[in-house]
């Protein structure tokens, strides 16, 4: 895992510290200066290549893939849409915020005001300026049900939004502590007047316009002009997603020269990936996780000592084993691992226990096979992992029946309308934002429907609590309710798995916030001469 000084080496290398701050938190962290020199030295060597065609090859586009920031689902729309669009503040490695559109965010004593002041001078694709307006409107849109954001269950805690000359202030209905970090959500770029024109137009702020569209096939861009900041980004002339949902193919486009860079390396390839000559592995530890879903409110699912049932069928080693080749964690049926901060420490690992499993089987009187769904896009490796799962539960006398569906509407026409599928979750930058777009009762993405008055109280009370002790015991109550009583089995934490063509690309940093360098690769990065 990096330590923080080497995401500390990282920034320097990407123009995003200065070489005396560099010096100077490389003092904190206890670094000699001599030391801090030698390692500034290599950090700002680096310098960006202009020109040229950066090229991606990603497993989750679909045909029905939308350029509206609303209806991102999968990876392709994400990634696209972090380079056309533009945000608020987004993650740093550190897990830090870095402020963009937002030049400051503040707030009242309570958490329930909160003032977002708009940076000058940044333009539209279209030449237009951003303005407050546009920032109000974009979260207003968001915060509508009829847009059917993906963002709403974050943003249903807004009471008001106001803009005021370079200032936009929102009101919330109950305290929120984390309210900055929540404006990191992929789904809220920044579009004129909000989207409410025409959301699907693909006009953002961001380091390129687009120039291709074609959902499920390719999308590209081309460098904007008059990028904000563009000496930090945008370094190609164009840049260009391929849409490969195949695992080997994908590895062969990069193999061959087509593209510069994959993300969902399979695991059990890594070692011979390795040994490609020109091609680096880049894998990071994060928030990802693999999920098996089940509907709460959906038979036979409706019945929890159905659900521990297959909870205790799981053989987590395993499938770390087998499927993810040690390149992750095992998960314990709750969507937070260790790279939170305030991780709910003490709760017991659930283990793989068959004896229990047919006990609870039993009681739940359920007999007959259980229809398990899944799809090669669902995560990398995720139809051996079913089957794996339907060995071990076979183990405890439950009968899982396995259906393989297809790449493409995987994630329009199954995720979050079938009651029991394989899934992936990036994770999100705080736990009260990843319980509240997922598993709050009122979430659009709510894709175990687990729905639970005493969880929703604890979210709530969790977003207002502003002592962080006190806010991890609520983490921890909440962990253990959702563990024993919903209808998530998390088996892993997986880390993600990118290959680059390392001696063609430069600027490559490896980020815990998720793929491709938390999707910002094909902006920031650059071709080497």
């Amino acid at each position: 895992m990096k330590t923080e000084l080497d995401f500390l080496a990282d920034a320097a290398a990407r123009g995003h510290i200065s070489r005396r701050a560099f010096l100077g938190r490389a003092a904190a962290l206890g670094v000699s200066a001599a030391i801090a020199s030698t390692l500034a030295g290599k950090a700002f060597a680096q310098t960006p290549v202009k020109g040229g065609l950066l090229r991606a090859g990603l497993q989750g586009g679909e045909s029905t893939n939308s350029l509206d920031p609303a209806l991102s689902l999968s990876q392709v729309s994400y990634l696209f849409g972090k380079q056309w669009g533009e945000y608020l503040v987004r993650l740093t490695p550190e897990r830090g915020l870095r402020y963009l559109i937002a030049e400051e965010i503040g707030s009242s004593a309570d958490a329930k005001t909160w003032t977002i002041k708009i940076r000058d001078g940044i333009e539209f694709h279209n030449g237009k300026t951003v303005t407050a307006e546009d920032v109000a409107a974009t979260i207003e849109r968001h915060a509508d049900e009829k847009a059917k954001s993906g963002a709403l269950g974050i943003l249903r805690n807004i009471k008001g939004i106001k803009a005021s000359g370079k200032e936009v202030i929102v009101t919330l209905a109950e305290a929120d502590a984390d309210f900055p970090y929540l404006m990191t959500d992929y789904h809220l770029i920044i579009q004129p007047n909000g989207g409410k024109d025409d959301p699907n137009a693909g006009i953002g702020a961001g380091p390129y316009k687009v120039t291709v569209n074609e959902p499920g096939v390719r999308h590209g861009g081309e460098r904007f002009a008059n990028y904000w900041q563009a000496d930090k980004a945008a370094h190609a002339d164009q840049i260009e997603i391929i849409v490969i949902n195949d695992a080997t193919a994908r590895l062969v486009a990069l193999q061959g020269g087509q593209v510069h860079m994959i993300n969902r390396v399979e695991p059990k390839v890594v070692d011979m990936v390795k040994r490609v000559p020109g091609v680096t592995i880049e894998n990071v530890d994060g928030k990802g996780y693999y999920p098996f879903n089940m509907f709460c409110d959906t038979a036979p699912f409706d019945n929890n000592d159905l659900r521990m049932a297959l909870k205790l069928a799981m053989d987590r080693d395993e499938i770390l084993d087998k499927i993810m080749q040690g390149y992750g964690t095992v998960g314990n049926d709750f969507p937070i691992n260790n790279v939170y901060p305030l991780f709910p420490e003490g709760i017991e690992q659930r283990k793989f226990d068959p004896e229990k499993a047919a006990e609870f089987y039993k009681k739940s009187g359920h007999s007959g096979s259980i229809l398990l769904r899944t799809s090669d896009v669902a995560f990398p490796g995720a139809v051996d992992a079913a089957q794996l799962y339907q060995q071990s539960a076979a183990k405890a006398g439950i009968t899982i029946e396995i259906r393989r569906e297809p790449g493409d509407g995987y994630w329009s026409q199954v995720w979050n309308k079938q009651p029991f599928s394989l899934s992936y979750w990036g994770g999100r930058a705080t736990q009260g934002q990843m319980y509240s777009t997922g598993y709050l009762s009122t979430a659009d993405w709510n894709d175990t429907r687990f729905k639970n008055p005493a969880f929703d109280k604890m979210l709530f009370a969790a977003r207002a609590e502003l002592d962080e002790a006190k806010r991890k015991v609520i983490y921890h109550d909440m962990a253990v309710l959702m563990r024993d009583e919903g209808g998530l089995i998390v088996p892993i934490f997986n880390q993600t798995i990118d290959a680059v063509a390392s001696t063609k690309v430069g600027g490559y940093i490896k980020n815990p916030n998720g793929e491709l360098m938390d999707g910002y690769a094909l902006s920031e990065c650059w071709v080497n001469a």
